[in-house]
């Protein structure tokens, strides 16, 4: 039997000893760490290899996590798991809205990062293979493959979304029609790791939103907002 590959992280941490205990902790849970103390190191392992998640610190020296973020994002769907030691919601939800799929907070426990990373790759990770049909929905000019976790819109138009993104267009689609509390929606996409005073939901769904609209030459708006209740779905989704 062919051995499956690892995953492999990069770790962008200028905290020397921080970016140390993570690095062999990770590789000792089976991951393949790549190490990087900055912006431009990271570019460096960039150049030769594609990594299945990076961990991202917020405060590095010189271009500053933010910025970094921003470059990542341009570059595909490579997942980013954001590190900050700030406390002010601020910079989690500019974060988001950069395209981080995930953050956490300062200090940490290497047990809640390890699951948070795990989150992340189930997430953006590719369908099972098997005889099952392929689950897609369909909405006005958009085909999503729950499996493959794709979104076309039109005539094979790739509509790019972050994993955090593209799970909330999955609950939507699952559950058209139907007004979804903020609750409930971080529950379904964060599970245990939610936040009961977590408001970052609103910011993907308004990434989302934007996304979808943009991608739609009719311009419809199909997520819509429920004063006092939550967020409602409101194409018809149809299924293969």
């Amino acid at each position: 039997m062919t051995p499956v590959p690892r995953k492999t992280i990069l770790l962008v941490e200028d905290d020397r000893e921080i970016r140390t205990l993570v690095a062999e902790f990770l590789g000792g849970e089976g991951y393949a760490v790549e190490a990087a103390a900055n912006g431009s190191q990271m570019d460096r392992v960039l150049a030769r290899m594609t990594p299945d998640l990076v961990v991202l610190d917020l405060m590095l020296p010189g271009e500053d996590g933010l910025s970094v973020c921003r470059r990542l994002r341009m570059r595909g769907g490579i997942p980013i798991l954001m590190l900050t030691a700030k406390s002010d919601a601020i910079d989690r939800i500019v974060g988001l809205e950069l395209g981080a799929d995930d953050y956490l907070g300062k200090p940490f426990n290497p047990r809640e990062l390890l699951a948070r990373i795990r989150a992340v790759l189930r997430r953006a990770g590719p369908g099972q293979n098997g005889e099952a049909p392929r689950r897609r929905r369909r909405f006005g000019a958009f085909v999503v493959d729950l499996d493959a976790r794709s979104v076309e819109a039109g005539a094979g138009n790739a509509v790019p979304l972050t994993s955090a993104e593209f799970d909330l267009l999955a609950c939507f689609v699952e559950r058209p029609r139907r007004v979804l509390s903020r609750d409930q929606l971080l529950d379904w996409t964060r599970g245990r790791m939610a936040d009961p005073f977590d408001r970052t939901i609103d910011v993907t769904v308004s990434r989302l939103r934007r996304k979808l609209e943009a991608a739609d030459p009719s311009g419809a708006r199909v997520v819509t907002t429920v004063r006092n209740g939550g967020y409602l779905f409101a194409a018809d989704v149809r299924g293969d």
